[in-house]
């Protein structure tokens, strides 16, 4: 798994990282690439926006088959927003985080 999250990360820039939600009929990415040593890894995401809420959904998957989910969502109000995302790992196990900010 240390090895997966490197790539993964890399992964997500190249195909989420292009990716603005601002179209409210949404959007979808799906990526697979090879790694230095032949694993293959794929990743796919989707999300929308309307109005100042945008959610999106992301799935990650390794060589091994292991799958890493985040389905998150950011609302803004005013001159502030929060973002919000749950992470579940391969395993069931889940990661949530939540962070209020002010955009400028």
């Amino acid at each position: 798994m240390k090895r997966f999250a490197p790539l993964a990360l890399a992964v997500v820039f190249m195909v989420f990282g292009a990716a603005a939600a601002s179209a409210q009929e949404g959007w979808s990415r799906s990526k697979t690439v090879t790694g230095p040593n032949g694993g293959v890894y794929s990743a796919q995401g989707s999300g929308s926006c309307s109005g100042s809420h945008c959610s999106s959904t992301q799935r990650w998957t390794g060589p091994a088959g292991n799958t890493v989910t985040r389905s998150g969502s950011t609302g803004c109000r005013g001159a502030w927003c929060r973002t919000t995302a749950t992470y579940t790992g391969p395993n069931g196990g889940t990661a949530s985080r939540a962070r209020v900010y002010r955009r400028y």
